[in-house]
């Protein structure tokens, strides 16, 4: 039930051209992955489930205050004319607090840390995909330095923050943030781009925490003791994250390329200068995922494979799927 009104909620804010539906998709949407979140009982999944409770809350709130306001005062409530500017930087800033952008983005670490693997694919990845789809439709409305600033400061503060960490699922939020920035820089110039970026984030987002789900690892020293265990699956994890970080033969240079490729083509040098600085920011704690995983030992491990172990019950094939798209997708340029 729960997994099918949280597809439910994100289908109606797809399909709806009317700022109430969509408003109740994303209400839809948060009641439906709240129990989702919660069903460990852990007090750190209950304290996580409540900090997300209330950022969407708050957003779906200013949604629905924007929204009204826009139809008070232009008399229309389809999305494409939010021609009154306070209404269309009220809705920015709500979606903006949705999908976790800087200067909205503290939530998103401290959440993603408090839930298990899986509940933490499905806020990454589906979560995003509502947002998304009213932040598309209303961006025309919106002021472009506005969403210039959320773009640059979420993959500037993307790349900060993930630097200090140790939890994987804190640096995996922090890549979150930094791969959405990327999206809304380029919103205003190629949709499509957006669109396209949004598509290889979840490919590997996905690849990567299912391959965490496989290892069970929550924590760096835990990845250097994968190797022993499954050695192609530790090669496949450290191009993963090389292709998150954007590297060229990799499926995740891709959308960095045509971003700064685009933004280039619209005379903005000085943001593409930053945004590739930034990359750099983000590809340095891939690097140190990498590192833990494939260059080091880790001291209490057997350097044999241990033949004794109990085979795995997990699923291997979403792995492998979204292994092979994260890795092999460059060629569609």
């Amino acid at each position: 039930t729960l997994l099918s009104s949280l597809g439910l909620g994100t289908t109606l804010t797809f399909a709806s051209s009317h700022w109430l539906l969509a408003w109740m998709g994303l209400e839809i949407n948060t009641l439906a992955i709240i129990p989702l979140m919660a069903q460990h009982h852990h007090p750190r999944a209950v304290e996580a489930t409540t900090k997300y409770f209330l950022t969407q809350a708050t957003a779906a709130a200013m949604i629905l205050f924007a929204s009204t306001t826009n139809a008070w005062i232009t008399g229309a409530w389809d999305m494409n004319n939010v021609s009154n500017p306070i209404a269309s930087t009220m809705i920015i800033t709500a979606l903006a607090l949705k999908i976790g952008l800087a200067p909205m983005h503290f939530w998103m670490p401290e959440v993603l840390q408090g839930l298990d693997l899986l509940t933490g694919l499905v806020l990454s990845t589906w979560q995003k995909l509502a947002p998304l789809a009213l932040i598309i439709q209303t961006a025309q409305a919106i002021d472009p330095l506005l969403l210039t600033t959320l773009g640059l400061m979420s993959t500037l503060i993307g790349g900060w923050g993930g630097l200090n960490q140790t939890q994987l699922r804190k640096i995996l939020a922090y890549s979150s943030i930094a791969h959405m920035g990327w999206m809304i820089i380029v919103l205003q110039y190629a949709p499509q781009l957006t669109l396209l970026a949004l598509l290889m984030y979840i490919f590997m987002t996905s690849a990567a925490f299912l391959t965490l789900k496989t290892s069970s690892a929550t924590k760096i020293g835990t990845l250097a003791t994968v190797w022993s265990k499954s050695p192609i699956l530790t090669t496949t994890t450290a191009l993963v994250l090389l292709s998150l970080g954007g590297l060229p033969p990799l499926t995740g240079f891709m959308p960095k390329w045509l971003i700064l490729q685009e933004l280039a083509k619209q005379s903005l040098p000085l943001i593409a200068t930053i945004m590739a600085l930034a990359a750099l920011l983000s590809l340095y704690f891939y690097l140190r995922l990498c590192y833990a995983m494939t260059l080091t030992i880790s001291p209490n491990t057997t350097i044999s494979t241990t033949p004794w172990r109990v085979q795995t019950t997990q699923a291997s094939f979403p792995l492998a799927l979204a292994t092979v798209m994260a890795l092999g997708l460059l060629p569609v340029t």
